[in-house]
Formats: structure tokens, C-alpha cells, sequence
């Protein structure tokens, strides 16, 4: 019997069962292990003892790095390491570790009250995009146009957020286009530009807007390799903007969906995926 691998997750996706499929012919066993019902904490009777690895694609924005901190203490491979999810899994976090390792990110402002709300739309203006530190999939992310509603638009985190919930970055709008890069290892595997659709203005590939396939671009695959000489080999969607001045890192994605940029693409992201894991487990 081959190695065996658990895919830690909330739900099985397209992606887990892509996995599954490839891991199979490949000749690894992978079971999924729900992210709410792992009990962790005593080595001996944790769900995950027994595993050669363990693939954390939690898509709670707190669960995967809490995981990934204990397996690791305990001696078991995980994919990604806990300090790379624990990067991801935080907007600012990431954007502070990126920045001081030169990598390009937005111009942002943290904001943590109205007070730090109002003073970042004097700095930077509107439009301006208003986007929560914890979160993922172009949830809870407001495109701010104008200045005269932007405090309405504040007393929703004001009065339904709750602790963490609160703490936001704004940032200035940089357009309706993106360019997601799916890196296995240190590769780019295949990379997308998606484009908002409809009334939509966000440009997520979980909200189905459109995309094309990208062609090697130099300049991508220096900021991307900068990421990762960061945050270490692993599995990353990368997401960057398109300015004048170059490419910037907006995002990276410790658990990223690759349905949207596998459309796009003739790359069988499933098997570079499930190389990398075996190459870890050499």
C-alpha cells in the first residue's frame, strides 16, 4: 500500500475530488478529515496519526493554520507549513512580511475603528476598496465609490462585525481585472487573468466571472518567485494587479480552488499537485 495522505477540509470540493482521483492512479491513498471534528491535541488519539502527510485545505480563514501548527509539532509532513498558512490566512500578515521582504504589494491602511476609516479615505481616496483581514472568495469585500456613503457603508462592520470581524484594510481601487497564478512547489502551473462580469465589479474566480489564459510573462513569474522565496515551497494561488508601475501582490490563497484557471488551461493541475506531495514525502 502506498503512502497515505489526509486532506484536511470542511467539505470534499472539485478540487478533493480531483485529488483523490489523481492520487489513486498515482498509487497514494488520501482520505478526507473534516476540519470540525478533528479534536486534536493528544498525539495519541488524534484522527491524523497514522498519516505520512497531511494536505490542509481548510477554508475557514482560522481553522487551517491552527491545524497545521499542532500536526507539524508533532512530527508529520504538512503541506503547506504552518507558518505559510498562518501568512495567507491574515490580509495584513501578509501584506507586512511581503512588504519587508520587497515584494510589491498595494498601497493600505489598517483600519480598526472610524476613526482609522475616515483618516485612510482622506489619504487615499475613493474609489476605494474596504476588504475585511480574515475572509476569502470576495466575500465581504465593498467597493467604496463614493465619499458621501462611505460612513453608511462603515456602520455594517461597525454594528454586525464582531471582534476580529471588525478589523479591516482599505486600499485603493485598482480596477476590475486580475491575474491568478496556481504555484505548485516553486512552479507557476498555470496562471489566468480574470475580468469582473456584470454588475459585479469583483474579478474572484469563486464569483464565475470571465478569464483567458495567460501566457508566460516574465514579469509575473519575478514577483511570484519572490512570494515563494517568502513563504517557502508549497501549494498558492496567487493573486496580483495589473498597474502601470508593474505587478502587485494582492493576495495568496494557502488552500486555493483551480477549477476557474484549469478551464483555462490544458495544465493537469491535479498531478502537479499530487508530484509535489510525493516529492515531500521523499
Amino acid at each position: 500500500m502506498g503512502a497515505r495522505v489526509a486532506v484536511v477540509a470542511d467539505r470534499v470540493g472539485w478540487e478533493e475530488r480531483r485529488l483523490m482521483l489523481t492520487a489513486e492512479k498515482a498509487g497514494l491513498h488520501i482520505d478526507w478529515v473534516n476540519d470540525e471534528d478533528l479534536g486534536l491535541g493528544s498525539i495519541d488519539s488524534s484522527p491524523l496519526a497514522g498519516y505520512d502527510a497531511v494536505l490542509v485545505r481548510s477554508r475557514s480563514y482560522t481553522r487551517g493554520g491552527l491545524v497545521a501548527t499542532l500536526v507539524e509539532a508533532d512530527g508529520t509532513p504538512v503541506l503547506n507549513t504552518a507558518a505559510a498558512i498562518h501568512a495567507c490566512e491574515n490580509k495584513l500578515v501578509l501584506r507586512a512580511v511581503l512588504r519587508e521582504a520587497g515584494v510589491p504589494v498595494p498601497d493600505f491602511r489598517l483600519v480598526l475603528s472610524r476613526k482609522d476609516y475616515a483618516k485612510a479615505l482622506a489619504d487615499l481616496g475613493t474609489p476605494a476598496v474596504l476588504k475585511p483581514v480574515y475572509g476569502g472568495m470576495g466575500k465581504r469585500v465593498t467597493l467604496v465609490r463614493d465619499a458621501d456613503l462611505a460612513h453608511s457603508v462603515y456602520d455594517y462592520v461597525e454594528d454586525l462585525g464582531h471582534a476580529f470581524e471588525q478589523a479591516c484594510l482599505v486600499e485603493p481601487y485598482l480596477g476590475g481585472g486580475s491575474v491568478r497564478c496556481l504555484v505548485v512547489g516553486r512552479e507557476i502551473v498555470a496562471a489566468a487573468e480574470f475580468e469582473s462580469a456584470g454588475a459585479d465589479w469583483r474579478s474572484n474566480a469563486a464569483l464565475g466571472n470571465r478569464s483567458r489564459s495567460l501566457a508566460h510573462d516574465p514579469d509575473v513569474a519575478k514577483v511570484v518567485d519572490a512570494v515563494v522565496d517568502r513563504l517557502g515551497p508549497g501549494i498558492y494561488g496567487v493573486d496580483l494587479f495589473r498597474t502601470e508601475s508593474g505587478h502587485l501582490v494582492n493576495e495568496v490563497n494557502h488552500a486555493p480552488a483551480w477549477r476557474g484557471v484549469a478551464s483555462t488551461t490544458d495544465t493537469d493541475i491535479s498531478s502537479a499537485v499530487i508530484r509535489h506531495v510525493q516529492e515531500t514525502l521523499e
